[in-house]
């Protein structure tokens, strides 16, 4: 079976693709036959700056074709996505099954990877701030897999205005037709009005302008790999608090909310008020392209690599 790997940290153009024996599932484990893969920011950023190589993880779907022991909630044939936490740039792909659940029959497994871990985030940050109905909300990356779905489901959720930041302004149409109600450029002199709720999908050298974007009393959710560092004064100042938010503990300790915020999301998916935008579909030998469209920042929605 063909899987993408990387030796030394770089750019995209350190991919190399490789055919290895399909994997054994293990105990707890099922076998996919992978039929979508999503490429995140983290992945990319982990090859470009990984001291070791390791496997490329993330978010995955496709058909059960084999189960390790003590699997008795999945059967051989179902549609399942999921977090990978080895190999999951490959034709086949081991998943814990406790990392697993079901894509509902409506659903492709495209749009599964595009919702289901980038909803998470974006319903989870959005727990995260404590909003309330009409509460105004800002969102960086706003054009990313995440921030698409954050910005409709801050809608949906009755914000009471949502800003859409961006690092390019020709994202700003797309991101209004997301429901954004204004569009700010991260080089904007000002980011508008103060706002309640900030959910930042970047870091670096954003969390400055991010936390001077708060109202008093606002809440900054940073849910990014991208690191930086806040000023303790510009929160004392506005009586406001920086909050981390981490998907991957609320998949382990929570696996209940993970549950119920999962069916949320297939929810608002079927009643079509939360719609993942795929930018492009990728085969899995041109996993170097799919990267470099997420480093390039140009992507307006979910980058997908199909075996």
């Amino acid at each position: 079976m063909l899987r993408v790997r990387y030796e030394t940290s770089g750019g995209p153009e350190v991919l190399f693709t490789e055919e290895v024996a399909p994997p054994t599932p293990g105990p707890g484990e099922l076998l996919i036959e992978a039929r979508a893969i999503g490429v995140t920011l983290p992945m990319v950023r982990k090859v470009r700056e990984a001291d070791t190589p390791g496997p490329l993880g993330g978010e995955v779907a496709g058909t059960v074709i084999a189960m390790g022991p003590d699997v008795t909630d999945f059967t051989v044939g179902d549609q399942v996505t999921g977090l990978c936490f080895g190999h999951g740039y490959s034709e086949q792909v081991l998943l814990h099954h406790t990392m697993a659940s079901r894509i509902p029959d409506r659903a492709t497994a495209v749009e599964a990877v595009a919702l289901v871990r980038s909803g998470l985030v974006a319903r989870g940050a959005y727990e995260a701030a404590r909003a309330q109905p009409g509460d105004t909300v800002l969102i960086t990356a706003a054009a990313s897999a995440v921030g698409s779905l954050a910005v409709q489901y801050a809608k949906a959720a009755g914000a009471g205005r949502v800003v859409a930041a961006v690092g390019d302004i020709d994202k700003a149409e797309f991101v209004r037709g997301l429901g954004a109600d204004e569009v700010v450029h991260y080089a904007d002199h000002s980011w508008g009005e103060p706002v309640d709720i900030v959910l930042d999908g970047v870091g670096g050298e954003l969390l400055g302008p991010a936390v001077r974007s708060l109202a008093p009393a606002g809440r900054l959710v940073a849910f990014s790999s991208g690191g930086g560092m806040i000023d303790a004064y510009e929160l004392l100042a506005r009586g406001a608090c920086a909050i981390g938010f981490q998907m991957a503990a609320i998949a382990r300790g929570k696996p209940e909310m993970y549950a119920r915020w999962r069916d949320e999301l297939w929810e608002l998916h079927r009643a079509r008020t939360v719609r993942p935008r795929v930018y492009a579909e990728v085969p899995l030998r041109e996993a170097a392209r799919a990267h470099e469209m997420i480093e390039s920042r140009r992507n307006l929605g979910k980058v997908v690599l199909v075996p």
